[in-house]
């Protein structure tokens, strides 16, 4: 089953946008994505849309392309 994900979305908030319409903010990535945040905190990121823990700042990234980092975006703080 598809995501519904298009390759032209690149900016975190459209990426969060387009996932929370389709109902999959919840949905895991397809692996362990470990992000390093701008405040400098690392997690995994255990759903497709998470905050930080530490910051709150929000990184999104589709279900589809979920199984590298480099597709990971930064949406701003708290925008989840």
């Amino acid at each position: 089953m598809g995501c519904g994900c298009s390759s032209h979305l690149k900016d975190g908030m459209a990426i969060v946008d387009h996932i929370k319409s389709k109902g999959k903010e919840n949905w895991e990535p397809k692996k362990a994505l470990e992000i390093t945040c701008q405040c400098g905190e690392t997690f995994t990121l255990e759903t497709v849309v998470m905050n930080c823990p530490k910051c709150e700042m929000t990184y999104a990234v589709t279900p589809c392309s979920s199984d590298d980092v480099n597709n990971v975006k930064v949406a701003g703080m708290k925008y989840a």
